[in-house]
């Protein structure tokens, strides 16, 4: 009960603007995202979008909106279910785009190194979800995560930050074939209901 007023609380000073508290959810949940962003964005689409604007971008529109109400979020599962479909909606659009702009990133040579300023700067990518595709798909990975048991869900998470396989053995304690079992029956499972949605 003390965890969810905790989180209530959180909740209200982002509402009312709070950097120390936009700061606080920054810091739990970007490294994670980072992770996935990386995941979703094939080396070639990351010579042009970088993970890290993508989580930039994540967390603006997600500050906007949380400061406009949009969302109704009960607990921290919610919270990262939430960012997680709107780091995954902002790759596919961005994807989407640079497809749509014809260009052909595969066949194109890696860029010389930006400058420190070019490098730090970002921009917003794409609009995010509308509130009822958030709540759809936030229900999704949430049907998805939930049915993890601990181990499972840490695999997953550490496969999302970027770990390589063999640091997931190493971290979890078990074999490259459970943590590949692991991966495989999550990536058929988001299929299956990805599926499902498009039928």
């Amino acid at each position: 009960m003390a965890e969810a007023s905790s989180f209530d609380e959180l909740l209200e000073r982002l509402r009312e603007g709070e950097e120390d508290a936009a700061r606080q959810i920054f810091e739990q949940y970007a490294k994670r995202l980072i992770g996935l962003a990386r995941v979703h964005l094939d080396s070639a689409v990351r010579r042009k979008v970088d993970p890290e604007d993508v989580v930039q971008s994540v967390f603006k529109s997600f500050f906007v909106r949380m400061g406009k109400g949009q969302f109704d979020l009960e607990n921290t599962d919610g919270l990262w279910s939430l960012l997680v479909v709107i780091t995954l909606r902002k790759c596919g659009h961005k994807v989407r785009d640079l497809h749509r702009q014809r260009q052909d990133i595969r066949k194109e040579t890696a860029p010389r190194q930006a400058d420190d300023e070019a490098a730090s700067s970002w921009q917003a990518l794409a609009p995010g979800p509308t509130p009822l595709e958030a709540a759809i798909l936030a229900e999704t990975v949430e049907q998805v995560f939930g049915g993890l048991k601990e181990r499972e869900r840490l695999i997953v998470e550490l496969h999302l930050q970027g770990h390589e396989i063999a640091e997931i053995q190493a971290q979890v304690q078990r074999s490259e074939y459970t943590v590949r079992d692991v991966l495989t029956r999550v990536r058929k499972r988001l299929e299956k209901q990805r599926d499902q949605v498009d039928a």
